[in-house]
């Protein structure tokens, strides 16, 4: 990933998250409409990434459009093969789609996140997929 595009995604995130502690919601707008547009301008060229989309899902509060935004990164990681996106972007849209009440389709990204979490360092979230995992299939 390029590496400013990186640093304005993370420094975005940061703004954002410190604006929703604050709970000032005009600020937290203007961060996150402008990492919309990062995402926009980006899309579709050597400078898309699915750390971006991931990032842009992360802060949307309305669980269905943060599924399909979480969809469009699954797309992107799927393009570079990374693991660890793969992984932790399957995750999310596993987590939502339970409170979302789409039970079947959580288990579908689980299974997948469980597959390409075998090739990834990251043992918390492993341990995270797993236990959900079990927890929906009442195992």
């Amino acid at each position: 990933m390029n590496t400013k595009i990186y640093k304005h995604v993370h420094a975005l995130a940061k703004d954002l998250l410190q604006a929703s502690v604050r709970k000032n919601q005009v600020l937290f707008d203007e961060y996150y409409s402008e990492l919309q547009q990062v995402c926009d301008d980006n899309e579709d060229s050597d400078k898309d990434h699915p750390v971006q989309w991931e990032t842009l899902a992360d802060f949307t509060d309305d669980l269905a459009l943060a599924v399909t935004i979480y969809e469009k990164a699954l797309v992107k990681a799927q393009a570079i093969n990374s693991k660890d996106f793969l992984s932790s972007i399957a995750f999310a849209i596993a987590s939502l789609q339970v409170e979302l009440g789409d039970k079947t389709s959580a288990i579908e990204h689980l299974e997948n996140a469980k597959i390409n979490s075998n090739k990834i360092a990251d043992k918390d979230l492993k341990v995270e997929i797993q236990e959900l995992l079990e927890e929906l299939k009442g195992a």
